[in-house]
């Protein structure tokens, strides 16, 4: 178990800490997609050459990370999430002893790669034609062969069409992630992705989409590993956000410092399902005092008529004095702290989750929707004991749920508010700190490398 478990909160009434539970009954296994890392059901790139009597004449595959060549192969090295999170798992594989190859377009985060130790190699491989994608795996074979890549990770459908003719006949690994969500493309989408299928080993983002990656592609659950992304806990993390910040953000909101805040995160748009809570507005103030602000965080010029009809209707039920509608923040760090219940009531599901991690992550309640992955990223009944609880989940487009679960988080005394904050922080570290996603994807990679020949 890792260090941090060692000194984790123990919780009143049980005698185990949010990280051993987690770890023996977390929201994946919960799910039914968590595979054993010694599951032997597919035969090694080397047992099937070895049936077909091509002759292995390089060395054995190594047994552990350390002296292995890690290819990752990613659209770019932008500044964003998918750029950091490649350079955090170079990084990991680095301190292990490993070899660490990004191939992608260039991007920012180039400089950074070569300062950690790891290479680079210009690909341009988030692409459908086919002649690149033929170019690419020309390239990868070369590399393959003359590097001694032991596992390729690709990151894009483009990425893994290349790999999967490159490790053809190579003795080999092949990694795939798919993306956050499975949209409902047309025939030929669907046959393009179908390639991020075909891994040895898969990695899904949320039980959500590899459910539904079995169901589209038939994929072996036993070849599904579920990590979630990362969220950048160092940048949400409520010791370093300073009362001045919150003091300025609440001041811009025109909130003074006695009035809850119900923040509502997400860009206006109608399946982001910000109407059902002005409606769970209108009964939780008709229940309660009126020292509550609902503040509207998110994009709202894509949806001019939906913004439009969220201020209609809380003028209709006589609450618009207590709704801000603020558009995009710029300092969401700050905004989450300032709040004191965190709201996603997404009617649909979202393309991440990040919103709740990130809440969770500044130690602030959470009240999401049970669609998509939202419910796996927060701690609740009943699939979580009540002593584990980090946030609340309700039905879809239910104002009456939404109004009762935010009305409990309100009604929290100190003691037990900041005690759910503290789990809620240490469920974030735990599960979606940049490090602990890198750590579990290195575990991916050290279970396809411990694999019997």
């Amino acid at each position: 178990m890792p260090s941090r478990s060692r000194t984790a909160m123990v919780l009143a009434g049980g005698g185990d800490s949010i990280v051993s539970v987690v770890r023996r009954a977390s929201l994946m296994v919960a799910s039914g997609l968590c595979r054993d890392d010694g599951w032997l059901g597919i035969l090694s790139p080397q047992a099937r050459l070895a049936r077909k009597g091509v002759a292995l004449n390089w060395p054995p595959q190594p047994r552990s990370l350390a002296g292995a060549t890690i290819l990752q192969i990613v659209p770019a090295l932008r500044d964003d999430a998918a750029g950091h999170a490649a350079i955090d798992i170079a990084v990991t594989l680095l301190k292990s002893g490993a070899r660490a190859v990004i191939a992608g377009d260039d991007g920012p985060l180039v400089g950074e790669l070569r300062a950690a130790g790891g290479e680079f190699l210009h690909m341009v491989n988030d692409t459908i034609d086919p002649l690149r994608i033929r170019k690419n795996a020309r390239l990868l074979a070369s590399l393959i062969a003359g590097q001694r890549i032991d596992i390729v990770h690709a990151q894009s459908a483009g990425a893994a069409w290349s790999a999967l003719q490159a490790t053809r006949r190579q003795p080999v690994f092949l990694v795939t992630s798919f993306p956050d969500r499975l949209t409902a493309d047309n025939l030929p989408r669907r046959m393009y992705r179908a390639s991020l299928a075909r891994g040895g080993r898969v990695i899904a983002p949320s039980s959500y989409v590899a459910v539904a990656m079995i169901e589209r592609y038939k994929i072996a659950p036993q070849r599904i590993t579920v990590i979630p992304r990362a969220v950048d806990t160092a940048a949400f993390n409520p010791a370093a956000i300073t009362s001045d910040r919150i003091a300025a953000m609440r001041r811009v909101w025109g909130v003074l410092p006695h009035v809850r805040v119900v923040l509502v995160s997400g860009r206006v748009a109608p399946w982001n399902g910000q109407m059902g809570m002005v409606d769970a507005a209108r009964l939780l103030v008709a229940e309660s005092d009126r020292n509550i602000a609902f503040v509207f965080a998110g994009e709202d010029r894509s949806n001019l008529r939906y913004a439009h009809a969220l201020r209609r209707r809380a003028e209709v039920h006589g609450i618009d004095t207590l709704c801000r509608f603020i558009g995009h923040c710029a300092d969401m760090p700050a905004a989450l702290a300032a709040a004191d219940v965190v709201v996603v009531p997404a009617l649909q599901p979202p393309l991440t989750g990040r919103a709740v991690s990130e809440a969770q992550a500044v130690g602030r309640p959470v009240v999401s929707t049970a669609i998509g992955m939202l419910p796996e990223n927060l701690l609740a009944p009943p699939r979580m004991r009540e002593a584990l609880r980090t946030g609340w989940v309700v039905r879809p487009g239910n104002a009456g749920e939404l109004a009762r679960a935010v009305r409990a988080a309100l009604a929290l005394d100190t003691t037990a508010y900041e005690a759910l904050g503290a789990r809620a922080r240490q469920f974030a570290e735990f599960m979606f700190s940049p490090q602990s996603v890198a750590d579990a994807i290195r575990g991916v990679y050290t279970s396809v490398l411990a694999r019997d020949a």
